[in-house]
């Protein structure tokens, strides 16, 4: 008889517990979510630690690798109850972890190549095993690739009176465990991760860390077998943690994250599935390969669109700033005679800039074309500069006062830098230019302090505060 992956129709015979949107929600909906979200939490925090110390490709070895193990124990002991699966696939886990330490470390093979050697040998001699070994007795290597979660409450076994899916109770309790073993072992797992160095001089053992998480996660993929099958596991093993990684830099925060997206994905694939009458795991992998790609888009520090847009802002600041900047330095020439040192910058300057000149003197500080208009527009939009009736643009009183700012930290600088580093005074204003955007006050006031000349370097008055 063969299996197929998608939802069964004889499935709507189940009673309804409740209604949602016209949606019949029935008892085995529940338990295949519930079962779903276990597997998927389960995978999710061990999947931290992997994507911390970088060993992604670990997970997917052992999940793959581990098939062997399995066929063997079959055949050793003729029984499929997860003891025994658990008891050959454990090993086998730990064996590849072995193998793919000793090719590095004797065998002068890259880490990624001895790994993926390993896993590619073992995955190969478990199908093959699989396929012709115990051919003949109910083991579908497509149950064990990809999983039957949608018949998973029909297999149950009674826990204290209560009939529960079999899957449920087996990845319920790796869940358990793995989050009991994260909270009392954190210390010693945050340690590794981040400094293995540092956790030997502690008397932390990390060759005894490493193969106990490696012994995790082949007890998870094991347990998940029945779930999500063998491939789909290593999809729940990466992308929950890959994505929390993307959402913060705390490792608290991030099991959280990770543990609440795996969840997310176990409720959204299900859904998914049902609307789209399609694999239920296949369809969980999907949309944590879903919400990986948000959070590597729109993720608040480092997505790649969040990035860019805080790139774009942050250099629209700086066209602005050297807009200001422009009209400043142009007021202070069109009125030579006016003192600076006495604040004296309330008449507007007698020839306003024109168009060409603010874009002209923009292009030679470095601002492209489009970025100079850009912030010639905000800057009019925000009313710092004014738009007169003949085109020209006469800054603001409050425009001038951002913009003294701005070139009393430029020249600050550059006398600073003129003092202490004996740079040619023609090097100078390149330099200053690039920092005059992110002096604050209290800098500028450590450097006025040391300064004794009221110009700078280029005979320029430094204006006050």
């Amino acid at each position: 008889m063969t299996l197929n992956h998608s939802i069964p129709n004889f499935l709507a015979s189940a009673p309804t517990w409740f209604t949602i949107g016209g949606y019949e929600v029935r008892s085995h909906d529940l338990w295949i979510v519930a079962t779903a979200c276990a597997c998927s939490i389960a995978c999710g925090v061990l999947g931290c630690f992997l994507v911390l110390r970088r060993m992604s490709l670990l997970g997917d070895a052992i999940s793959h690798a581990i098939l062997p193990g399995l066929a063997l124990a079959f055949i050793v002991t003729g029984s499929r109850e997860p003891p025994a699966m658990l008891t050959g696939a454990l090993a086998m886990g730990v064996l590849t972890a072995v193998l793919s330490s000793a090719l590095t470390r004797w065998g002068r093979v890259q880490e990624d190549a001895a790994m993926g050697v390993v896993f590619t040998s073992l995955f190969a001699i478990g199908i093959l095993l699989i396929t012709f070994v115990a051919r003949d007795i109910d083991l579908d290597p497509g149950c064990v690739l990809y999983g039957l979660i949608e018949l998973s409450p029909f297999h149950t076994v009674s826990i204290l009176g209560l009939q529960l899916p079999h899957s449920f109770v087996w990845v319920g309790a790796i869940m358990c465990i793995n989050i009991t073993l994260i909270v009392v072992f954190y210390k010693e797992l945050k340690i590794v991760c981040f400094d293995p160095y540092l956790a030997t001089t502690m008397g932390i053992s990390a060759v005894l860390v490493h193969y106990a998480l490696m012994t995790a996660v082949a007890s998870t993929a094991v347990a998940s077998f029945e779930a999500v099958g063998s491939i789909l596991v290593v999809a729940m093993l990466v992308a929950p943690g890959a994505t929390a990684h993307l959402l913060t830099d705390r490792l608290s925060h991030m099991l959280y994250w990770a543990a609440a997206l795996a969840a997310l994905s176990a409720i959204i694939g299900y859904i998914g599935a049902v609307a789209m009458n399609t694999s239920v795991a296949g369809m969980i992998a999907t949309t944590a390969l879903a919400l990986f790609m948000l959070a590597a888009l729109f993720a608040p520090k480092h997505g790649y669109l969040t990035r860019q847009l805080r790139q774009l802002f942050l250099s629209l600041r700086i066209a602005r700033e050297d807009m200001l900047g422009i009209a400043y330095r142009w007021h202070e020439q069109a009125l030579p005679n006016i003192t600076l040192q006495t604040n004296s910058l309330s008449a507007p300057p007698p020839h306003p800039l024109t168009y060409d000149q603010l874009l002209d003197a923009a292009s030679a500080t470095g601002l492209s074309h489009i970025l100079s208009r850009l912030a010639l527009f905000s800057l009019v939009f925000n009313k710092l500069l004014t738009r007169l009736p003949s085109g020209d643009f006469l800054p603001s009183q409050l425009a001038l006062t951002r913009a003294r700012s701005l070139v009393r930290g430029h020249r600050l600088w550059e006398s600073y830098l003129a003092k202490h580093l004996d740079l040619d005074p023609t090097r100078l204003h390149s330099k200053a230019h690039r920092a005059e955007h992110y002096l604050s006050p209290e800098i500028q006031g450590r450097l006025s302090a040391s300064q004794a000349s009221p110009t700078d370097p280029h005979g320029k008055p430094i204006p006050p505060l």
